[in-house]
């Protein structure tokens, strides 16, 4: 009999085999483990039912389970030697995988390196073979086709490197070295053939310069293959070049300045068309006709040269000139010969720092040595015609074409002539100078007494200050220079000083005040028209002609206002004092006044009005003279009613013969102009 005891042990023990079968047949089947677990749950409850007799009947069961649990264990014993086993084989396979990877970086790092290699070594063929198409255009075709100046740029390229490569001791390129070598050499003959050519067509007589020149551009990559590979072809051609163009451009302005000048007017201005030299003699300027040369000192139209327009307008030619029998100022002649100076030094200097590759003063070098000759014999010419001219207009406006043309060059990038243009400011401002000084003495030389017919019309020499102030004021203020202040300055006070010497010839006042007005209003409208009203000429000849219309306003009304100008002058500031007392010796002229201005006014101010605008040779000057001397009679006539209405001569019996102010205003009106 087995005990409780034993009982609760087999029990126990029973359990836990039935625990173990179920879990190893669902591991096997892969059932559920949650649905095994509740099968054994069931058995075990359905095995503590059981009783002992039942354990007997089903040991045979209970044997088959124990092997059945045994061969389990077994089973699970070799499946954890399997998954150990799985687990060791999956490590070694992670280091196969990363010695994988190592072995695919190493791979591409491999071929990446055969890539470059191979690129580097095509190329490196490509720059040694010569082509076969090479060969054929370098030695059959014409130098100014495309295909060879492609084929030319390739062989320099190879000849580059062939250089480099020996350089770095390459015995590879010691199999190509000959072709290239005779490939350069039969480069360089047919470029010398083709650009001496060029040059050679200069020399050509009337030939147009520029076509070959642009040629020579287009093509002027052969010069810097030439500088490579041939640099004695290269000097040749530069030398043969610089030799060329200096004689043909020295050869074409020596001829073009030459016919140039016999295109000025033959009658020129000299020493005697000064400003302060008479006009009267037979073979004065000023009587010629204004048809065959502009005057020495109006600009007229002179100043044209100075637009936009005229600066870079057609040069002339001289010989077509000459068959129409055309003359010209010296501005124009110089304005044609510097533009055209200009035009070919802008071009030739461009194309000396393209061709020859040149910069900075290695340009400016080499442009001196193709035009040098040119420039020392156009300033040459130009002194000789500057040192004997006495055209201040035309010297000034040459001042001006040169500060335009620098600028102009200045524009085009060409800093080659600015040494040009300073010499010629050299030659040219001094000269101005001295003329404008010469003219300066010619006025401080006159002599009034000596001129035989001097009247009150304005004098020539106010006309001509006049003219060439506004002519040169006109210049300056489109473009100031300096120095011309001074100049004018001096100029305006020496004609201020002979204006009055020449009024001081007159015996009356009233006659030097006249001219003296005449003068300044000349002066003052010419300045108007051509310059600023607010300029400093126009504003002193402002306050001298107002000082000296005053002054003549006073002494014409003296004749027939004078007693009555001179009683409210004397009597106005007596009672502006209160001096009661000083004012009663004047009414004994109180009513002689009165009745001698009520009975004459209407007349003498009709001799005024005569009087007036006969004295002045400018009708709008006249009527503005004549209005102010009607305003300053109407005021002291105001002035003088006023003072007959003080008490100090209100006892007096003039009331029925004072005239009334309005009076006299309606009767200035009648002479007041519609204009």
């Amino acid at each position: 009999m087995v005990g409780a005891g034993g009982t609760d042990d087999v029990d126990s023990s029973i359990r836990a085999q039935l625990e173990d079968e179920v879990i190893q047949e669902a591991l096997t089947s892969g059932t559920d483990l949650r649905q095994y677990s509740q099968s054994v749950e069931k058995d075990l409850r359905q095995l503590e039912n059981l009783s002992i007799q039942d354990y007997i009947d089903k040991a045979q069961n209970i044997a088959a389970l124990h092997h059945q649990i045994t061969e389990c264990d077994s089973i699970l014993e070799n499946m954890q030697g399997m998954l150990e086993g799985f687990l060791t084989h999956l490590s070694t396979i992670s280091q196969e995988i990363q010695s994988l990877q190592e072995q695919s970086a190493s791979i591409n790092v491999q071929l990446t390196n055969r890539k470059q290699v191979h690129s580097e070594v095509s190329a490196f063929i490509d720059q040694l073979m010569v082509p076969e198409v090479m060969i054929h255009h370098i030695l059959n075709t014409p130098v100014t086709d495309e295909h060879f100046m492609e084929q030319l740029k390739a062989l320099n390229q190879k000849s580059k490197f062939i250089k480099e490569q020996n350089f770095r001791d390459a015995h590879s390129c010691q199999d190509v070295q000959d072709i290239v070598d005779k490939l350069t050499v039969k480069a360089v003959s047919k470029i010398r053939e083709y650009l001496l050519q060029k040059v050679y067509q200069f020399r050509k007589p009337l030939s147009n310069y520029q076509i070959p020149q642009n040629a020579m551009i287009k093509h002027k990559f052969f010069f810097e293959f030439l500088l490579l590979h041939a640099r004695t072809i290269a000097a040749e051609i530069h030398d043969e070049y610089v030799e060329t163009m200096s004689k043909v451009y020295s050869s074409y302005f020596q001829s073009y300045t030459k016919q140039l000048w016999k295109l000025q007017y033959e009658e020129g201005v000299t020493r005697d068309d000064l400003m302060g030299v008479e006009d009267s003699r037979a073979n004065s300027f000023f009587t010629k006709s204004l048809k065959s040369r502009g005057t020495v000192f109006t600009l007229g139209t002179r100043d044209s040269v100075l637009s936009p327009t005229g600066l870079t307008q057609d040069i002339i030619v001289p010989h077509t000139a000459s068959k129409g029998e055309a003359k010209y100022p010296f501005e124009v002649l110089f304005r044609s010969q510097q533009y055209v100076l200009m035009d070919n030094g802008c071009r030739e200097y461009i194309f000396l720092t393209e061709f020859f590759m040149v910069r900075d003063s290695d340009a400016q070098k080499l442009f001196l040595t193709v035009m040098g000759k040119t420039l020392q014999h156009v300033q040459k010419e130009v002194c000789g015609v500057v040192m004997g001219c006495y055209d201040s207009i035309a010297l000034y406006l040459c001042v001006h074409l040169i500060h335009q043309y620098r600028l102009l060059c200045h524009k085009r990038a060409v800093p080659a002539l600015d040494n040009h243009w300073e010499q010629l400011l050299h030659m040219i401002w001094p000269r101005f100078e001295y003329v404008v000084k010469t003219n300066i003495q010619s006025i401080q030389e006159c002599d009034p007494s000596k001129m035989p017919s001097l009247d009150m019309r304005p004098h020539y020499i106010t006309r001509r200050y006049a003219e060439f102030s506004g002519a040169v004021m006109v210049l300056h203020e489109k473009f100031p220079l300096e120095g011309v202040d001074t100049l004018m300055l001096q100029l305006q006070d020496e004609v201020e000083k002979v204006i009055l010497k020449m009024a001081a010839v007159f015996h009356h006042r009233k006659d030097q005040l006249i001219f003296l007005i005449n003068n300044y209003d000349m002066m003052l409208s010419v300045l108007s028209e051509k310059t600023r009203e607010d300029s400093r000429e126009c504003e002193r000849l402002k306050e001298l002609l107002g000082q000296r219309t005053g002054e003549y306003i006073e002494e014409v009304l003296a004749p027939h206002f004078g007693g009555m100008l001179t009683f409210v002058r004397e009597t106005d500031h007596l009672i502006a004092n209160n001096n009661i007392d000083a004012l009663k010796d004047y009414e004994k002229k109180v009513v002689p006044l009165v009745r001698s201005f009520s009975s004459t006014w209407r007349k003498s101010v009709e001799r005024l009005n005569n009087e007036v605008m006969q004295c002045f040779t400018n009708f709008r000057t006249g009527t503005v003279v004549l209005q102010r001397a009607l305003e300053t009679l109407i005021t002291a006539h105001h002035t003088f009613n006023r003072i007959l209405a003080h008490q100090a001569f209100q006892h007096l019996n003039i009331k029925g013969d004072i005239v009334n102010s309005h009076h006299l205003i309606v009767e200035a009106k009648k002479y007041k102009p519609t204009f």
